[in-house]
C-alpha cells in the first residue's frame, strides 16, 4: 500500500508537471501506474522509487514517471457519434466557409498513441477526396514522448486495430507487418504529431478549425480546466468546433462559445465566421 507521504509527493509532482489532479481516494490508480514503472525501470518496490526521485530526481526519470500517470486509454473512432457528426455536418460547413482560402486545420489535442486524429484522417480519405488540392492538416498532440514516438510510427497490434476500427477501413488504410499494423503514407501525409503541454502556453500552435479535446480535462482540477478551455477557444477560428468528452462539460466557457446538437453530439460553436 502506497504511504501518505509517498502519495503527496507524487501527486504534487505530476500536478505541477501536468496539471493532472489525483485527489484522494486515487491512491490504488498512482499504485498501480508505479508499481508498472518500477517493473519497467527494475527498481525494487514504490519505496525504492520514491526514495530515487525525492532525493536523485534526473529530467529522464521526472519524464517517466508523469509518462506513468498520464498515459490514457484511446481508440479508433471513440464514441463513434463525433466523428458520424464530422463527416454529415461539420467538415462540409467548414469547406463551404473556407472555400476561398483552401486551408483547413484540425487538432486532436491530448491525441495519446495516436487513434483519434488518424480517425480523422481516414473521415476525410474516404469522404473528401476534394481536400486533396487544399493544404489540410491534422495536428495531435500529447504530453507524453512515448504516446507521441508510437502516433508518429503508426504501429498498432491486432487488439489496437479490433477496437473501433472497421475491417474495411484496416485493409485500405493499414499495412500488416509480422504482428502489427502499419498506418500507410496516405494516411500518415495529413497527420503531425508532436510532444506539447497543455499547461504551456499556446504559442506557434496556429489556429484551428476544429478542435478534440476529449477525456483529458476530467483530470484536471476546475481552475485548471477552466484556463485550458479558455486556450482552446482562443485559437479556434470563428465558426470553428469544439469537441470535448462526453463527460466534459465547461464551467463558464467564453460566451463567444454556443453549444451545439448534432443528434447525440454536444460540441460548442464559436461565434462569427
Amino acid at each position: 500500500m502506497i504511504k501518505p507521504e509517498q502519495f503527496k509527493f507524487f501527486s504534487q509532482l505530476v500536478k505541477e508537471s501536468s496539471g493532472i489532479a489525483l485527489s484522494k481516494g486515487k491512491e490504488y490508480l498512482l499504485e498501480s501506474r508505479l508499481n508498472e514503472l518500477c517493473k519497467i525501470l527494475g527498481v525494487r518496490d514504490i519505496d525504492s522509487l520514491y526514495q530515487q526521485a525525492k532525493f536523485k530526481m534526473t529530467p529522464k526519470l521526472k519524464e517517466q514517471i508523469i509518462d506513468a500517470m498520464t498515459t490514457n486509454e484511446t481508440y479508433f473512432f471513440r464514441d463513434q457519434h463525433p466523428f458520424d457528426t464530422l463527416k454529415n455536418h461539420i467538415i462540409k460547413e467548414l469547406m463551404e466557409k473556407n472555400q476561398a482560402k483552401k486551408d483547413l486545420r484540425f487538432w486532436s489535442a491530448a491525441a495519446s498513441t495516436g487513434q483519434e486524429a488518424y480517425s480523422i484522417s481516414m473521415i476525410i480519405q474516404e469522404h473528401f477526396p476534394q481536400l486533396s488540392t487544399w493544404r489540410a492538416e491534422i495536428l495531435g498532440t500529447d504530453i507524453s514522448p512515448q504516446a507521441i514516438d508510437k502516433a508518429k510510427a503508426g504501429r498498432y497490434t491486432q487488439v489496437e486495430v479490433n477496437r473501433g476500427l472497421p475491417i474495411t477501413l484496416l485493409i485500405k488504410y493499414f499495412k500488416q507487418q509480422g504482428a502489427f499494423w502499419m498506418v500507410q503514407d496516405k494516411l500518415k501525409k495529413l497527420v503531425r504529431f508532436r510532444q506539447f503541454n497543455l499547461l504551456s502556453p499556446f504559442v506557434g500552435l496556429g489556429q484551428f478549425d476544429c478542435i478534440f479535446c476529449r477525456y483529458v480535462l476530467i483530470y484536471f482540477d476546475p481552475e485548471t480546466k477552466k484556463k485550458i478551455v479558455d486556450k482552446l477557444v482562443k485559437v479556434l477560428k470563428p465558426g470553428g468546433y469544439l469537441f470535448l468528452g462526453a463527460t466534459e462539460t465547461p464551467i463558464g466557457i467564453d460566451p463567444s462559445m454556443k453549444r451545439t446538437t448534432f443528434g447525440k453530439t454536444v460540441c460548442w460553436k464559436k461565434s462569427g465566421g
